[in-house]
């Protein structure tokens, strides 16, 4: 299960790897900002970030979408607590505003279907994936969960997710830790998610 709960803590962040951004020419303007530990929702400890890097985290995997992560134009910071709680937010400047359409698209499938993709992988693993709803700011920003449980263990993790868009550059949020969707911080995370968008430019 922590290989599975290690896997789900970037299954969204792989996502970002489609191969039409991967020759995207890198961008001479300022590079987009990042949300800063305090602005994650509030947590029993404190939030603490890293650096931001360049290209993609080293653990990204690709549980819900088979895509390699390209590195190019794509850099991302990651959060935790002094509790089993984390996150990350990955963002990528796409060659034109349609390939960051194209890209928001490809990202809200791959995270609506993740709950099914990770049952059929994991047997006996319960796992729901759920919408809940876009956000007006900039160009749309849209919110799930991912709820997994296995019965077998006695663990179950919930994830929040969301994917925004300002002109071509898309970021995406991960909040996660273990507990179910009904101790989900999800009006916090929005507003969470409306700054990291509104950050971006």
């Amino acid at each position: 299960m922590n290989k599975l709960r290690t896997a789900l803590a970037t299954a969204a962040a792989a996502a970002l790897g489609l191969a039409a951004l991967a020759t995207a020419p890198a961008q001479a303007a300022a590079q987009p900002a990042f949300l800063a530990a305090s602005q994650m929702p509030p947590s029993s400890t404190p939030w603490t970030a890293t650096q931001v890097f360049t290209g993609v985290p080293e653990n990204g995997g690709v549980l819900c979408a088979p895509y390699k992560i390209p590195a190019q134009n794509t850099r991302y910071r990651e959060f935790s607590t002094e509790l089993d709680t984390n996150g990350v937010q990955v963002t990528t400047v796409a060659r034109t505003e349609a390939d960051a359409v194209k890209l928001v698209d490809t990202l809200r499938g791959a995270i609506a279907g993740c709950g099914s993709l990770l049952e059929q992988q994991n047997p006996g693993l319960q796992a729901v994936s759920a919408s809940h709803g876009k956000l007006a700011v900039e160009e749309g920003a849209w919110v799930y969960s991912l709820d997994t449980a296995d019965p077998q263990i006695g663990i179950s993790d919930i994830h929040l997710f969301s994917v925004g868009r300002d002109g071509r550059t898309v970021t995406l949020v991960r909040w996660g830790q273990m507990g179910d969707l009904e101790d989900a911080p999800l009006t916090a995370f929005r507003t969470t998610t409306k700054t990291a968008v509104n950050k971006l430019h």
